[in-house]
């Protein structure tokens, strides 16, 4: 795979990161070990994972962390790999509840460190906002952090882009470190996420698309194929007139998009799930999609996506701008 930096630090991250999700969980750790060394072997080394992975489901706490870590230590890989993992989420049984405080955060960072059999952290990520906390309390905490040595550099996940600015401005005014990178739900897909579950959750829209272009801000999108959207559609397995697709998928924009994605993908000789990917690794600043993998032949789908790039025109084409 190719390396690409995250803007501002001295990681170098392979152009594909790999989504923690199921690992320990939905995967035994046979089987995520066996995801994830294929993954390095690849030249892999970003495995997205965080706090709250999967405590919505019975059994151990943070298992992706722990299941993570173990593998890490069994394979003796950690100074090969970009160490990252989300905090700061509200409990899954009080989701209005949160946990954005400086006590909050030191919490989760050193559990996480203890899961993840590591003395730092290498890209910490906040998984929400609180608005009703001031940002400058919130970059301050990460900095005092940064200064102990337990984590290297922070992103955030899930913010608006009114408070994204606010952060780096704090930063800048203040002599401290900002954020090195955005986490939102990203894809070709168009996204109305009022009809989301989640209310809390952030996708990339033009106000941000314009920070990330302005600042070369690093984005590091989940849902970077919207959980196989056009790939099922394409196939006849999902519909956009019913309800076997999800309803903040379902629009004309998106039965446009299938039918150009369908013509372009025909046009290179590749699979709908790879022009998806390839259309998030074309874009004009440093994007590091996060990829949903439950098999080798997803992952190896997947990979194949990072030989391709499209020009700007068939991005264009692709966004329906043209």
């Amino acid at each position: 795979m190719e390396k690409v930096k995250v803007t501002g630090t001295d990681l170098l991250s392979s152009s594909l990161a790999l989504g923690g999700v199921p690992f320990g969980s939905k995967l035994n750790d046979e089987q995520s070990f066996a995801l994830m060394d294929a993954y390095a072997d690849y030249g892999g080394n970003m495995v997205d994972t965080a706090e709250v992975y999967a405590n919505w489901l019975p059994g151990e706490q943070s298992v992706s962390e722990s299941t993570i870590g173990k593998w890490m230590k069994s394979r003796g890989n950690r100074n090969h790999l970009i160490v990252t993992t989300k905090g700061a989420h509200p409990r899954m049984s009080t989701m209005h509840i949160s946990r954005m405080s400086p006590q909050d955060i030191r919490e989760d960072v050193e559990g996480s460190l203890g899961r993840l059999q590591v003395d730092h952290i290498d890209l910490y990520w906040l998984h929400r906002d609180d608005r009703n906390r001031d940002v400058g309390e919130i970059v301050e905490s990460l900095n005092a952090l940064v200064r102990e040595g337990k984590i290297r550099y922070f992103g955030l996940s899930n913010w608006t882009t009114d408070r994204i600015r606010e952060a780096q401005a704090y930063a800048a005014s203040h002599g401290l470190q900002p954020f090195s990178a955005n986490q939102p739900m990203w894809s070709l897909a168009s996204v109305d996420l009022s009809q989301a579950e989640d209310q809390t959750l952030v996708a990339m829209d033009e106000g941000m698309f314009a920070l990330h272009r302005e600042a070369g801000l690093t984005a590091i999108p989940y849902s970077s194929q919207a959980q196989g959207l056009f790939t099922k559609l394409a196939e006849g397995r999902l519909s956009l007139d019913d309800d076997t697709a999800a309803p903040m998928y379902r629009s004309d924009s998106n039965r446009m998009k299938l039918g150009r994605i369908r013509t372009l993908a025909e046009e290179k000789g590749i699979a709908v799930s790879q022009l998806v990917l390839s259309y998030m690794l074309s874009q004009p600043f440093p994007t590091i999609p996060i990829i949903g993998c439950h098999s080798h032949a997803q992952l190896e789908d997947s990979i194949q996506a990072d030989k391709v790039r499209l020009t700007e025109e068939e991005v264009a084409f692709l966004d329906l701008r043209a």
